[in-house]
């Protein structure tokens, strides 16, 4: 069975790309899933080669047919989110997809048509196969982008016969991180010991908790205030809520970025030893049952 883990974070920033494109790097089997869709970046580490393109296509969006509308207007006075303008044309950035509009309609000159929002891709990396996205500009339905490359990452690892899958997961706490987390064994939630890092490591941790997935808490940069981090342990350790890594502020990531490389390519020791370490466990808590966390 192919086990999923997803790498998430309250707030953007936080080094969790860092930290997923370096477990990819030390994952002897598996398919990496990057379902940052709105902000897609790591394909910048992992130089990946495209084998397949796939149209993605979001909210249905509505389309009137000037030869039949008789410009009577009814459309635009019943359109709550004004995308329907003056000349009787619908603003396909305004459009929500309620069909409100086709419904209203007196003469059926508007139909809902589908739209492309934007591309999945399947491609090779040095590291193995991998899932990724690219949304289109303005686009939305990212929640249904992210479960798009899942379930190509999934097609991914049966094809090549992986055991795991690598999601590198949205920030906050909206519909694509609810796509990204259902149904996997396990969630790293990535945290910096600032106040909207904490703040946000609650509200995440509360929507995985919504839907009974084991999670682990990383502590990243937490030198750069250690009073903060002594809360943050403090409170995961009274939700019983395990601590599975604790990385210091370091130079190390944004030097290996810079060459396209991850953390665990670029350096030994350090920075990169505490990921080696922390991915160690991530591994034993998912295929061996077992985890040795920090809850200090």
């Amino acid at each position: 069975m192919v086990k999923q883990v997803t790498i998430i974070s309250g707030k953007g920033g936080t080094g969790k790309t860092t930290i997923s494109s370096a477990f990819a790097s030390l994952a002897e089997n598996a398919v990496i899933a990057d379902c940052d869709v709105d902000a897609a970046d790591m394909h910048l580490i992992m130089g990946p080669n495209i084998l397949e393109t796939n149209d993605f296509y979001g909210l249905k969006v509505a389309d009137i047919n000037p030869d039949i509308c008789t410009y009577c207007g009814i459309c635009r006075e019943s359109c709550s989110f004004g995308a329907i303008g003056r000349d009787i044309r619908v603003d396909v950035f305004g459009c929500e997809g309620c069909a409100v509009c086709e419904y209203v309609c007196p003469s059926g000159a508007i139909r809902m048509v589908d739209r492309k929002a934007g591309e999945v891709f399947s491609s090779v990396t040095r590291f193995g196969p991998m899932a990724h996205a690219k949304l289109g500009i303005g686009e939305e339905a990212s929640g249904k982008l992210v479960s798009a490359v899942r379930t190509t990452a999934s097609e991914l690892a049966m094809k090549y016969g992986k055991d795991l899958i690598i999601i590198d997961g949205p920030p906050g706490t909206g519909c694509s991180v609810i796509a990204a987390i259902t149904g996997v064994d396990l969630v790293l939630i990535v945290t910096e010991p600032t106040v909207s890092g904490m703040h946000d490591l609650e509200r995440v941790l509360e929507v995985v908790n919504h839907f009974r997935i084991p999670a682990l808490v990383c502590v990243n940069k937490y030198n750069i205030n250690e009073c903060n981090t002594q809360m943050i342990r403090d409170y995961c350790r009274d939700r019983k809520v395990g601590i599975i890594g604790v990385l210091p502020y370091d130079r190390t990531p944004t030097d290996a970025m810079l060459e396209g490389k991850t953390v665990i390519e670029y350096a030994c020791g350090g920075f990169s030893s505490n990921v080696h370490d922390m991915w160690e466990n991530i591994r034993d808590c998912l295929f061996a049952e077992k985890c040795s966390v920090f809850r200090s």
